[in-house]
């Protein structure tokens, strides 16, 4: 009889583990749960409607098309730069379409387009807005003559394709508009 209980209460408490590990890998697969990171609201997020669980991105050269009512009514970004040996940051105001030579360093950094409400569906950049809900700027970092690094940097999801470098970092915190 002890023997018929123990297969019995050994039975339920296997039944009970491998249920919370179900729940748990359910739990853990679902966009925005504590522990994983989200891609910014602009980007198709894993697991959507429609998505099929994967983001595919489609081959080809990306396009930005902004709407009248963001185009040129931004005139710069403030940029945080952190030189990791001496854990100290300084912000840089670098007008679009310009460079930035960090200081103390043989690295220079190209601004080129500032969105302040990142959208992307496809190859096709845009903002939805012309308020910062999710500002992104599209920068080009040279180190002497070699690329280190060719992308988009987000104020409000700066761990989301990073500017990665072992002795500076490099984050959005603004866009300034003009007037």
């Amino acid at each position: 009889m002890k023997k018929k209980v123990l297969a019995v209460v050994c039975s339920l408490a296997m039944l009970v583990a491998v249920g919370a590990c179900k729940k748990k890998e359910q739990a853990g697969s679902q966009p925005g749960m504590p522990g994983q990171q989200q891609l910014p609201p602009g980007h198709p997020q894993p697991g959507q409607p429609g998505q099929g669980g994967n983001v595919i991105m489609p081959k080809g050269e990306t396009t930005v098309t902004l709407p009248d009512t963001v185009k040129g009514k931004w005139k710069a970004v403030v940029l945080v730069i952190e030189d990791k040996a001496s854990k100290k940051t300084s912000e840089h105001t670098v007008s679009l379409n310009s460079d930035l030579k960090v200081p103390n360093s043989n690295l220079k950094i190209s601004v080129s387009e500032f969105i302040p409400d990142f959208k992307m569906d496809g190859l096709n950049i845009t903002s939805l807005s012309n308020e910062p809900n999710n500002p992104a700027v599209k920068v080009h970092v040279l180190e002497g003559d070699k690329e280190v690094f060719k992308g988009w940097l987000y104020s409000k999801f700066p761990t989301i394709h990073p500017f990665e470098h072992p002795k500076f970092g490099l984050v959005l915190k603004s866009g300034v508009k003009k007037g």
